[in-house]
């Protein structure tokens, strides 16, 4: 069947990262006409004038907002003004620049960051004002759930048509394999495969391993966001995960073991664990727009750790 995104000029903020690329070949699948990649050396969208100037140049039928500044516990440690000032301004200036231009939908992508630190698990999305997030990724948290509010106001007082997704913690083959940047995952990976070709006996990592999180396929995330922008018209916010959830010291054994790595974590305890737990209630991805997960962890673990063998340095 064809796609409602078929012949539609659309724009992807983020395209050229790690989920906007597969989001790109995503709609490409589905007949969209070549969706426009926004680079921030083009376009830095903290910068009001230059969404109005993106707007005006694209004349988009969809945006979808997938651009911002984001990292592991390390990097929000280390930037938690500016990962809120940025991705806050992003938000707040390109979506009320859709709104002027008269943009026909807009689909943002919030956090699993904005959940508060002690939400009931699994999180379902009626908690995500029940309490301040986790200390170390608040300020980036709170700054992507501002998308929520802005949606719901500018659908209340405008009519404008807006979506916000909530997806989990997401990995796979193209993610940032850059230590002082990563998330857990392609850290994960970088260092066992890192340990192991050095012939090395241990691997540091950071907390004590008793943290949970659940993870999304970078492909299955792309799937959500399309079948999202296809099927869904509300600001009500939607989780997207897989609703299965994993310690981060069972995720370092299954990573040791298909990287090939035979030796042993030592885990710094000074160093913090983060959220304790991470898990989604999936329900409303699934009854309001089809998505369900496809690829499991194992399986896309192999896939990331065959690219990363592949293409490091």
């Amino acid at each position: 069947m064809s796609s409602p995104l078929a012949k539609k000029r659309i724009v992807v903020t983020g395209g050229a990262g790690f989920l906007g690329g597969f989001l790109v070949e995503a709609l490409r699948a589905r007949g969209a006409v070549e969706p426009f990649v926004v680079r921030s050396r083009d376009y830095d969208l903290v910068d009001r004038q230059a969404c109005r100037r993106l707007l005006q140049d694209t004349r988009p039928d969809l945006v979808f907002h997938l651009a911002a500044r984001v990292g592991g516990i390390g990097a929000n440690r280390q930037n938690p003004g500016g990962y809120l000032f940025e991705n806050a301004m992003m938000g707040l200036q390109l979506l009320e620049e859709c709104r002027l231009a008269g943009v026909e939908k807009t689909v943002a992508l919030g956090t699993i960051c904005a959940y508060p630190k002690h939400a009931p698990v699994p999180f379902r999305e009626d908690d995500l004002w029940n309490g301040y997030p986790e200390e170390t990724n608040a300020p980036y948290g709170i700054a992507k759930k501002m998308l929520l509010v802005q949606s719901e106001a500018y659908r209340r007082q405008y009519g404008m048509n807006s979506v916000v997704l909530f997806p989990v913690n997401l990995y796979g083959p193209r993610d940032n394999f850059d230590l002082q940047s990563s998330h857990v995952i392609p850290a994960l990976v970088r260092k066992c495969i890192g340990a192991r070709d050095a012939g090395s006996a241990e691997v540091i990592l950071w907390g004590d391993g008793s943290p949970t999180r659940e993870f999304l396929y970078v492909e299955d995330a792309a799937e959500a966001i399309v079948l999202a922008a296809e099927r869904y018209d509300s600001s009500d916010p939607v989780n997207l995960g897989s609703g299965e959830e994993i310690s981060i010291r069972e995720l370092a054994t299954l990573i040791a073991e298909l990287s090939g790595f035979r030796g042993r974590f030592v885990w710094d305890t000074s160093q913090p664990n983060g959220q304790p737990r991470r898990r989604l209630d999936v329900t409303r991805a699934r009854e309001r727009f089809g998505f369900v997960a496809r690829v499991p962890l194992a399986d896309g673990l192999r896939r990331t750790i065959a690219f990363f063998e592949e293409h490091r340095p």
